[in-house]
């Protein structure tokens, strides 16, 4: 049941920490953390059209995470592409639209034919449009945008377009950031769109993080007063 506290739908972005320590932890491999934490993407993406959510944006694999060690990077590569594999024509049956952000000329071959062909299956999707961020850095998003520019004279509202790329009519701002894990940074993630987002930080590891969790941030949002750098408008008493 959708929360009557929260208007929708939301942007919500998640940066999905903690699978490398939660194995570790366990006595397992970095990988096998990552493994289950594909389990928490498909079971928090389920979860988003009931609490209000209709674009939720994914931090994956940052620019900055190619100086991880070439074993664990392959993996995760290995795993993008299972992932893309396995699960299209689930998010196209459930009418979610995949897009995935980020650089694909430094992906290992096949995988940017797979991420087009991903995209193009589920592009009638309109329950939920999910964005997963893969070889992705804001700063680097915010520098291409400022290249495209060529002379023209931009609004926020013009040039936030041109950072967050195709949005297909989902809002370019995000609405609530959460991160898991502990951390509480943001990881070169989503500088711009972020600008006035209400941020929740929880102690959750990712491959532990699930429907409820997302319901107990989205809760939390719905509790908080966003001015947007006003002030709360005065209360105005009905007439006698």
């Amino acid at each position: 049941m959708q929360s009557e506290a929260v208007p929708g739908p939301l942007h919500a972005a998640i940066i999905m920490d903690g699978n490398g320590r939660w194995a570790t932890q366990r006595g397992l491999p970095r990988l096998a953390g990552h493994h289950r934490g594909v389990e928490s993407i498909r079971r928090t993406a389920e979860a988003c059209p009931d609490l209000g959510i209709g674009t939720l944006t994914l931090y994956a694999f940052s620019a900055d995470n190619w100086q991880r060690p070439a074993e664990e990077v392959g993996g995760l590569m290995r795993l993008l592409r299972s992932y893309l594999r396995n699960e299209t024509q689930r998010l196209a049956r459930t009418g979610t639209r995949l897009s995935v952000v980020g650089r694909r000329d430094r992906l290992p071959d096949g995988i940017p034919e797979a991420i087009a062909a991903a995209e193009a299956a589920t592009a009638a999707g309109t329950r939920l449009h999910l964005r997963i961020c893969v070889d992705y850095s804001a700063r680097d998003a915010i520098i291409a945008a400022a290249q495209r520019l060529q002379g023209e004279d931009p609004t926020r509202e013009s040039f936030g377009k041109l950072v967050a790329g195709p949005m297909h009519g989902s809002p370019v701002d995000v609405d609530l950031l959460i991160r898991t894990g502990g951390e509480r940074r943001l990881s070169d993630f989503m500088l711009w769109e972020a600008a006035y987002a209400e941020l929740h930080f929880t102690e959750r590891m990712w491959p532990e993080f699930g429907p409820e969790d997302l319901a107990e941030a989205v809760a939390e949002f719905g509790r908080r007063e966003r001015r947007f750098g006003g002030l709360k408008a005065p209360a105005v008493s009905a007439a006698a």
